[in-house]
């Protein structure tokens, strides 16, 4: 598991915005992962995106990594988020907003 491990902490660290998803940002597998994507390119978020259904370890590593059971995880600038519950509620209260601002990651829509 320290492998996975490793390779998820190398990806957070060399990403800005990194969304672990069902799917990809072109064509989400699951409402929630499409959920995330649509908030992200609504504010004109470039970010990285990798699909966890191509690789049994590193969906279960994700979650063990996080401890968190489910999938989407946003991390912004190494920091995580949440699933896709959190970003939304986080995007319509102007809070993700504020966040990436803060992080020095400017969006389209700096104010809700």
């Amino acid at each position: 598991m320290s492998t996975i491990f490793d390779q998820i902490q190398n990806d957070i660290s060399s990403h800005d915005v990194i969304l672990y998803m069902k799917g990809n940002e072109k064509f989400p597998m699951c409402g929630f992962s499409a959920t995330v994507v649509q908030i992200l390119k609504k504010l004109g978020i470039d970010f990285k995106a990798v699909d966890v259904l191509q690789d049994m370890e590193l969906r279960e590593g994700i979650k063990a990594f996080t401890n968190w059971p489910t999938i989407p995880q946003l991390y912004i600038k190494g920091e995580f988020i949440g699933g896709c519950d959190i970003t939304r509620e986080m995007y319509q209260t102007g809070e993700l907003q504020a966040l990436l601002l803060e992080k020095g990651i400017s969006c389209s829509q700096q104010e809700k």
